[in-house]
């Protein structure tokens, strides 16, 4: 998740819930524009956002910078991905035992374009909020005392423990340092997902097929309901209504609104595991890293949330062997 300013919390309202009986989800390929078009689509949205919410000038600012950079090292990967000894039939016996691709796999990170990417990420949440813990963390990536090319793998590899613990120890913001990396590693974890995830196989769990990771959110084009990769911006469909993170589908499983006149933008909460997933009527899928915008567009929805005692769940464990 990118880095905000909090607002004020509405409540919840109980809504009707489509029930679909299909328990089949399949990966989803999404539209990648040109560098350009993702450049205007981004400006026009972040204007738009804040021509609606000039009370969140200062965070989308800062937002807008944070995804310049990470725009930036994606035009600077693209078509630079390793040669990696990764099969599709091996992939796909993998995706098979419900194990996401690049879970255990050895894979090296481009360390100049992801650490010139992540030293910007600092100055610029320096800059914008973050002040001295974002100084600590540059300093300490900048004179060896974090090792880059460490933190980098440890992100795309999603533990979060060897980062937190690390961060700990070096006495820099554990949380801040994930934030940091996963931004500085998600345009590789996008390319290396989009080369490598075949299409259409069929994924039947509420984590991601590539990194892992939960959702950031669901996002509904044409009746189809579409969870969206946090991290790497993987789309997956989701037929099934039932908790994303424990499968619940009980009465304990319901979908709300903060806001009967936005009916488009719900929650889908789970009073079995207390977790929570935001969901949005959109005209298409967004495209990687644009999704970080309806996020943000969103975070009422998050408040919302967690002020009735919801949650996002801890990344989930993978065996690394």
């Amino acid at each position: 998740m990118l880095y905000w300013a909090a607002t004020a919390r509405p409540p919840i309202l109980p809504v009707r819930a489509n029930l679909l009986c299909c328990k089949h989800m399949a990966l989803v390929t999404v539209s990648r524009p040109s560098p350009d078009e993702l450049r205007a689509i981004s400006s026009r949205r972040w204007d738009d956002l804040r021509e609606a919410r000039p009370d969140l000038a200062p965070a989308v600012d800062l937002q807008q910078n944070l995804l310049r950079i990470v725009l930036s090292a994606a035009e600077s990967l693209d078509g630079r991905l390793p040669r990696l000894s990764l099969p599709p039939k091996y992939l796909a016996a993998k995706l098979g035992r419900g194990v996401p691709i690049l879970v255990g796999e050895p894979i090296p990170v481009p360390l100049q374009v992801l650490k010139s990417a992540l030293l910007r990420l600092c100055r610029a949440l320096a800059e914008g909020g973050a002040g001295e813990a974002a100084e600590h963390i540059q300093q300490s990536v900048e004179s060896g005392q974090m090792e880059a090319g460490s933190l980098l793998t440890a992100s795309l590899s999603r533990n979060q423990e060897a980062i937190r613990t690390g961060a700990i120890h070096r006495g820099l913001a554990p949380d801040l340092v994930w934030l940091l990396a996963e931004l500085a590693t998600s345009p590789y974890a996008h390319a290396l997902q989009t080369a490598l995830l075949p299409a259409q196989h069929e994924w039947n769990y509420g984590y991601c097929a590539a990194c892992g990771s939960w959702p950031a959110m669901m996002e509904v084009v044409d009746g189809h309901r579409i969870l969206r990769c946090s991290f790497c911006a993987s789309a997956w469909e989701r037929n099934e209504y039932s908790c994303v993170y424990c499968g619940d589908s009980s009465e304990k499983f319901v979908t709300a609104a903060p806001d009967q006149e936005r009916i488009q933008r719900r929650l889908e909460l789970c009073a079995a595991c207390q977790g929570y997933l935001k969901t949005v009527d959109v005209p298409s899928l967004s495209p990687f890293p644009l999704l970080a915008i309806y996020d943000m567009e969103t975070m009422d929805l998050d408040l919302a949330a967690m002020e009735h005692g919801y949650s996002r769940p801890p990344l989930r464990e993978f065996s690394r062997r």
